[in-house]
């Protein structure tokens, strides 16, 4: 029987090198990983998803498979690579339900809440271009700068009040303006994106 990914769980082993990873050098005796699940419940509860708690679990997995199959990531820090993941996850959520609208409806079709992915009737296809749009996330942030990833890792950080507040250190530490900083960050984002969208087009 083939193991499906969105089946798969960390092995002993594969748990503790990821509790380590989380960690990044001093041990929580596993409260790190705790509080980045309670983040990340907060995080889709804050999206009106329904199972926040699963789709938490589900991102902690593919991230604990990540790593597992690539030994390390440093593409960000654990904190902002589990919130890009989250976010996939949630854009793969929010499609479900367009794809669930539209053979309830055959009036419209599903918009695009990933980038360049069309639906697809064939659960396999889907699932193909979804990862390898998430490898071309991780191949595209890995060719910015240093610095340009920092920061629009960083801009998308925490939510509602605490991403206004952080975003304003942001600004003061780099010598801008809330303005220039938001100007500096549409800028690497939209590289990024282009950069996604060619990579997710490539035959």
């Amino acid at each position: 029987m083939v193991l499906r990914k969105k089946d798969w769980t960390p092995n002993r082993e594969g748990f503790r090198q990821f509790l380590g990873w989380l960690d990044e050098g001093v041990e929580s005796n596993g409260e790190r990983y705790l509080e980045m699940r309670r983040r990340l419940v907060r995080y889709f509860d804050y999206r009106n998803c329904r199972l926040s708690d699963d789709l938490a679990d589900e991102t902690l997995n593919r991230v604990a498979r990540k790593l597992e199959e690539k030994g390390e990531i440093v593409a960000a820090s654990p904190a902002h690579y589990c919130y890009i993941v989250a976010r996939l996850v949630f854009l793969e959520a929010g499609r479900r339900k367009e794809l669930q609208a539209s053979s309830l409806d055959d009036t419209g079709h599903p918009g695009g809440a990933i980038a360049g992915l069309r639906a697809s009737s064939e659960p396999a296809v889907a699932a193909a271009a979804k990862e390898r749009l998430f490898s071309c996330l991780e191949r595209c942030l890995s060719k910015l700068r240093t610095q340009d990833r920092e920061l629009i890792l960083n801009y998308y950080r925490g939510e509602q009040r605490e991403k206004i507040e952080y975003r304003s250190q942001m600004a003061a530490e780099l010598g801008l303006t809330t303005n220039a900083l938001s100007i500096r960050a549409c800028r690497i984002r939209t590289k990024l994106e282009a950069c996604v969208k060619a990579c997710s087009e490539e035959t």
